[in-house]
């Protein structure tokens, strides 16, 4: 049997290599960047665990037929998924590795929007000691709406850490039939009455660039959106227009359509726009929960048995 890393961001992947022996299994990992080195990487393997490399129709061919593939995060956007389920291969995530980080770091860029600190700490490094001047409009959070895109177990995370300060919560969200704390309404209503939304849905056909001028457009002059999901999300231009523009009026975005965010994006330029790089899964905890893990389905897969978590079919339409 074969086990294959394609590609790690880790300092190493010890973990994954004594899954494989304990197992009886020959280990490789490897740094490949396209499906072409993945597919060459990969050729025979029984177990794959990928990160960031595409896992496309080449891969799904070259590795052994039933071969499970694991994807080391919350996502799976780099894998092909009508390829993998044509040559049969089982799929595996770990959507459960970091939701009290990415909670964290949501909730901490929804209450730095809403009290506008970005603004504030320009302010005064330029000069100013104007606070109504730099922050309004503002209201109080007892009379602020946070609105969520999609709400699993991340968005309830970060619900659960803004229950205390008294927002409103509205959802918009298929797969829920209710929402503890949060009324469910349609996308339109979301996007009309929520001062803040939130995003928390995966990347399918029906929710990719579901955030472009049309939706921004829907919403208030003053709300704002915070993006800790999935960066295929929102239209990027079009966000950095509505920013511009004053259709919106702030945005927090850990997650972008292309990875790292090039030079030459717009959001790099926007005004009221607060960015980071991917790191709102990051704790030192958190990477060694997730090696633990993909090792862990490593172990099950060489002994027969399925992922711990499966990767599930494409969510219903959010609307």
């Amino acid at each position: 049997m074969k086990v294959v890393v394609t590609d790690y961001t880790f300092p190493a992947v010890e973990a994954e290599a004594a899954a494989a022996a304990a197992g009886g299994a020959a280990f490789s990992a490897h740094q490949c960047k396209s499906d072409a080195e993945v597919a060459e990487a990969v050729a025979g393997a029984d177990v794959v665990a990928v990160q960031f490399a595409p896992f496309g129709p080449g891969a799904a061919a070259a590795v052994r037929p039933g071969a499970t593939v694991i994807r080391y995060g919350v996502g799976y956007d780099n894998i092909d998924l009508e390829a993998a389920a044509a040559a049969g291969l089982k799929l595996g995530y770990v959507p459960d590795y970091c939701v009290e980080e990415v909670a964290d770091h949501t909730a901490a860029s929804i209450l730095t929007l809403l009290r506008k600190l970005p603004a504030l700490d320009a302010s005064v490094r330029g000069g100013e000691w104007a606070a109504v001047k730099a922050a309004k409009p503002m209201k109080p959070f007892t009379e602020t709406t946070v609105g969520f895109f999609g709400l699993g177990q991340i968005g309830s995370a970060v619900l659960a850490r803004l229950a205390g300060f008294g927002f409103r919560f509205i959802a918009a969200d298929p797969g829920r039939a209710e929402v503890p704390g949060a009324a469910l309404v349609s996308a339109e209503r979301l996007l009309a009455e929520a001062d803040l939304i939130s995003l928390h849905a995966p990347a399918t056909p029906q929710t990719i660039g579901f955030f472009n001028a049309a939706r921004f457009a829907q919403m208030q002059p003053h709300a704002m959106i915070v993006n800790s999901a999935r960066g295929l999300l929102i239209e990027e231009e079009d966000l950095a227009q509505a920013l511009a523009q004053g259709t919106i009026a702030a945005a927090a975005l850990d997650v972008f359509r292309s990875e790292p965010l090039p030079e030459s994006s717009p959001l790099r330029t926007a005004p009221n726009c607060l960015l980071s790089p991917h790191a709102a899964w990051y704790s030192e905890a958190a990477i060694g929960r997730l090696q633990g893990l993909v090792a862990e389905d490593i172990a099950r897969a060489l002994k027969g048995e399925a992922p711990r978590k499966p990767v599930p079919l494409p969510q219903g339409q959010i609307a």
